[in-house]
């Protein structure tokens, strides 16, 4: 199975996985024309997509969602609730390619896809856990807090791509206004980085695991800054960098963390 993070971060999220068969995207948050200039840079072809999975209607998951599947022709997957929600502003998809979940599991050739709830702000968010040939890599961002079911649905995945939107204090004396800050800071808004460090190590267990940072904020972070409260989070807990928890980061611009399970 591959792995590869396109985008990640406030301004834009697009994830490409695949399997033995089956290729597909977790949210398309750029526009279309960022999407194939990403995927042509590691060698992946768009007509080639088998599905996008969207986890939410915010617009830095599915900006260019309507692009992509109308020139494409690509399934695009979401549950009821986002599909009304993000009807208006993807644009018209052709019928075949509207792909309502109305189940846990979706299978696509010989790729498993689990869809679990996430707690955010918006109609119906889910996360993702991609699952072949018993290996499994899993997608929990835009999470106000690390509930049971997130971790009992990421815990035992090879390979998780988990956020560290933002340093509370930089957030807490920027410059978002007020109303904006206490929705990030809220139980359905945003993972700050010292909470993913306490997550991960939630899920250490014995398994090394890797571990890639995503979805940082612009404006309220630094790679820096994520990476290294997060390591003085485990050093804390006596957990190990590339003993435990082999640890890399998600770039805002460009693809990145590409990893092959």
């Amino acid at each position: 199975m591959i792995f590869c993070s396109l985008y990640s971060g406030s301004s834009g999220n697009s994830i490409f996985v695949s399997s033995g068969e089956a290729k597909i995207l977790v949210d398309v948050g750029l526009p279309g024309k960022s999407i194939e200039a990403a995927l042509k840079e590691i060698s992946e072809c768009p007509s080639e997509i088998d599905g996008i999975f969207i986890t939410h209607e915010h617009s830095d998951h599915i900006k260019g969602v309507g692009v992509l599947s109308r020139k494409y022709d690509i399934p695009v997957y979401a549950n009821e609730r986002t599909w009304i929600a993000m009807g208006s502003s993807i644009g018209k998809i052709k019928e075949h390619n509207i792909k309502i979940m109305d189940k846990k599991v979706i299978s696509i050739k010989d790729m498993d896809i689990v869809n679990y709830s996430i707690p955010h702000d918006a109609a119906c968010p889910v996360g993702y856990s991609i699952h072949y040939k018993g290996k499994k890599v899993s997608i929990a961002t835009d999470l106000g807090c690390f509930t049971e079911e997130v971790k009992t649905n990421i815990k035992d995945s090879d390979l998780i791509l988990l956020e560290s939107n933002h340093d509370v204090e930089m957030l807490k004396f920027g410059p978002y206004p007020y109303p904006l800050k206490r929705r990030i800071l809220s139980d359905i808004g945003h993972l700050s980085n010292e909470a993913c460090g306490i997550a991960i190590a939630d899920i250490t267990n014995h398994n090394p695991k890797k571990i890639v940072l995503g979805h940082l904020s612009k404006t309220n972070n630094y790679p820096d800054l994520a990476y290294q409260t997060v390591v003085n989070v485990l050093n804390d807990k006596n957990i190990k960098l590339d003993r435990d928890v082999f640890l890399t980061m998600a770039d805002r611009g460009k693809p990145s963390s590409y990893h092959e399970l």
